[in-house]
Parts: C-alpha cells; sequence; structure tokens
C-alpha cells in the first residue's frame, strides 16, 4: 500500500507545499526499506534513521528543485539504491550537494545517477560504507566553481568502487584511512583524485584521463597504488601522479602516459629513514617523465619503462642530489651502451647529464623555446663539444635493454 501511495501521489509530491517522500521516510519504522515505482519526488529529504530507499526500476527521480542538498542522511545502515539524484543548490559554503552522508557506518550508495549537483557524494565521518556504480557529474560551471563529485572527510575503512566522475572537480580524501579505491573513473575534471593529510589507503585499477591533474597525493604515508591508468593530463602542467611530503608510498604497476609530467616528486619520502617505492611503471610518451623538485631522497626507482618521452629527468631545483635516489634496473629507451653478455643488462650504466637544456629548467622564460630545433641543436652541440659543464642528475648502475611487459 505504501508503494501505490507514492506512485499515485508523484505530482503532488514534487509541487505542493508538503514533502510525501519524507513524510513517508518520517513515518518508516527503523529498518524499513522504502520501493519507488518510477517517477519524479521532491528532494530535500532527510533520513537519521536505519533505512533503505531503492528505485525498483528505472526512472526513479528524486529532485532538489536547484535548492540545497537532495538527500541528507545521519547515522548507520542507510541505503541508497537505483536513484536518479538532480539538481541541487550551487552554495559551496553549504555543501550543497546531491547526497550527504555523515556520522555513521555500513551504509550504501549504489547504481546512483547524481547529476547537475555541485558537490555529488559528500561523506563526513562515515566508516565501513560501500560507493559503488554511480554516475556523477556537477553543475555546468566554470572549472574551479565546481564542486568535488566524491568528498571522503574523516571517513575510514570505505569501498569505493566503479563510479564514474565526469566534468566535476575533484575526488578528494581527506583526513580519511584505510579506504580501497577501486576501478573508478574519472575525466574532464581537476584533481581525479586527490589525497591530503590520508593513510593507508589502497588505490588500484582506477582509469583517469582528460583531467588537470590525474592523482596526487600530499602530506599522506603508507599508501598503495598499482594498477591505475592516467592518461592525457591537460594543459602545460597537466601532472599525472604527483607526491608531494609522503613517507612511505608503493607506486606500481602503473601506466601513465600523454601528460606534460609523468610522476612529480617533491620533498618524497618526507619522513626521516623511510622510502617510496616506485616500481615496474610504464611511463610512456610524457613531456617530462621523473620531474624532481625540492629535496627529493631515498626513492626506490626499480624495472620501469621510461620511453617515448622528451625528457626522461628533470630536477627544478639547484644543489639538490637527485643520484641519492636508489635507481636501477629501469629500461630507458635513450640508453646508449651495448649488452654482449645477453643478459638483458647495459655492459654500462645509464647516466643522464643536462646539457644546454639546463637553460629552459632554471629560467621560465627560455622554456617558450622548450622543444624547438634552436634548444635541439644547442642540446646537440654542446653534447659534441660541452661549452659549459653539464650537470649530473642520476644514473642506472643496471639498465634493462628491454622493456617491461
Amino acid at each position: 500500500m505504501l508503494l501505490r501511495v507514492l506512485s499515485i501521489s508523484i505530482c503532488l509530491c514534487l509541487f505542493s507545499w508538503g514533502n510525501l517522500l519524507q513524510e513517508t521516510i518520517d513515518k518508516a519504522p527503523a529498518g524499513s526499506i522504502i520501493k519507488l515505482p518510477k517517477g519524479v519526488y521532491k528532494g530535500g529529504i532527510t533520513i537519521n534513521k536505519p533505512l533503505t530507499i531503492i528505485g525498483i526500476e528505472s526512472g526513479v527521480v528524486i529532485d532538489g528543485l536547484n535548492k540545497g542538498t537532495v538527500i541528507e542522511t545521519t547515522g548507520s545502515f542507510i541505503t541508497l539504491k537505483n536513484l536518479s539524484i538532480i539538481n541541487s543548490g550551487d552554495l559551496h559554503h553549504t555543501l550543497d550537494s546531491g547526497i550527504k552522508m555523515s556520522k555513521g557506518k555500513q551504509n550504501e550508495i549504489s547504481n546512483c545517477n547524481i547529476d547537475n549537483c555541485l558537490f555529488g557524494i559528500d561523506m563526513q565521518q562515515v566508516s565501513n560504507s560501500i560507493v559503488r556504480d554511480n554516475n556523477i557529474s556537477s553543475k555546468d560551471f566554470d572549472l574551479g566553481l565546481r564542486g568535488d563529485g566524491l568528498r571522503l572527510w574523516y571517513s575510514n575503512d570505505n569501498i569505493i568502487k566503479k563510479n564514474r566522475l565526469i566534468k566535476s572537480r575533484d575526488m578528494v580524501v581527506w583526513y580519511s584511512h584505510g579506504n580501497d579505491i577501486v576501478q573508478n573513473y574519472g575525466e574532464w575534471g581537476r584533481y581525479s583524485l586527490h589525497f591530503m593529510y590520508a593513510g593507508k589507503n589502497l588505490v588500484r585499477n582506477n582509469s583517469y584521463r582528460y583531467n588537470s591533474v590525474g592523482i596526487f597525493f600530499m602530506y599522506s604515508q603508507d599508501t598503495i597504488a598499482t594498477g591505475n591508468t592516467i592518461q592525457s593530463s591537460l594543459g602545460a602542467t597537466g601532472m599525472g601522479l604527483g607526491l608531494k611530503d609522503v613517507s612511505n608510498f608503493t607506486i606500481e604497476n602503473n601506466t601513465i602516459l600523454y601528460c606534460a609530467q609523468g610522476v612529480y616528486i617533491d620533498r618524497s619520502p618526507f619522513e626521516p629513514d623511510t622510502n617510496n617505492w616506485i616500481n615496474n611503471n610504464k611511463i610512456l610518451y610524457n613531456s617530462e617523465a621523473l620531474h624532481f623538485h625540492s629535496l627529493s631522497e631515498n626513492n626506490i626507482i626499480r624495472g620501469n619503462t621510461i620511453s617515448g618521452n622528451i625528457e626522461d629527468i628533470v630536477n627544478d631545483s639547484r644543489g639538490d642530489k637527485t643520484n641519492n635516489n636508489d635507481i636501477v634496473g629501469n629500461y630507458w629507451d635513450n640508453y646508449e651502451g651495448f649488452d654482449r653478455d645477453h643478459d638483458n643488462i647495459g655492459d654500462t650504466p645509464h647516466r643522464v647529464y643536462k646539457y644546454a637544456d639546463q637553460m629552459w629548467i632554471y629560467n621560465p622564460s627560455v622554456k617558450f623555446f622548450y622543444g624547438s630545433p634552436v634548444i635541439s641543436m644547442l642540446n646537440f652541440l654542446s653534447k659534441l663539444a660541452p661549452f659549459s659543464k653539464p650537470l649530473f642528475l642520476l644514473e642506472d648502475q643496471k639498465p634493462k635493454m628491454k622493456e617491461n611487459i
């Protein structure tokens, strides 16, 4: 009988002063399952008890009418499934969202389409919950004015799986630990995935393209990123994967291609007596494969395929000791040595120097000519007969002769 009342009252629910869906939620006992048939329901609803709302057929729409948050929940054991959630407000200071979920555990948001909502899903102090198979997009605003597609704040031990974030701003993980972020897709955003003060997260098998930055880790520790594909980060500073002030990270088996900066390393590892492991990645066809900024030592960089990049190594800070990283056993397509004993290891170390191209690294005005025939010719001539002392960056003592497959 409950389903029939909701179905008949679609127009009244959307356009009347009251909200029959909210009234139904308020009257339902804790633990109830509300099954909604196809129709348009008025948003601005709140849930503060264990409850499930499921769309039993396609076309179940909850419309926020461009005001505030469409669905706001507080508490545990709340499930939202098979819903189209549209038209939140556009105020940043109130975090107008499609779904705002707070202070709970063992909740679920799945198979929902969240469209024209400033913030998509905002999770605050939510743990041991599942967010999966959702499509999320923000308002049609300029990039910096959109809200975050998915935002975790002090939210731990969640599964974030197979979500698609299109034309939102960021997916952010703030002060949140132990989350499994797997098989998500993001495009046309700013930071497709951004971590701040977060630890022990697992980031695996995600795919990101056409964003300003693929994955950026800041002030974090003890995290694994594996099997991710980051492609075509946009702009002159478009970044594939960034590490800033992070420690005890494992970055392995990722593919990063067609970005301005492949892997960006800034003061990482940050904590004393720690390492980061950057192993077995494919860093392909970027303007810069590895970009070191500030003092970054004690990274273990092994077994990577570094091929097709304009610059393999960039160090933009004078005097930093890039070679104080453990760099061994990588494939470099620029290696010029031989393998006479056929053991797949170069007979001589692969050494990287900077010749005339150090001019554009330290002088942004010269970078206008980056990649031009002028710089290429100067670089070629300086290798034949250096007119200034070349800058030594690093050496790989055991360069591989074949790419990792």
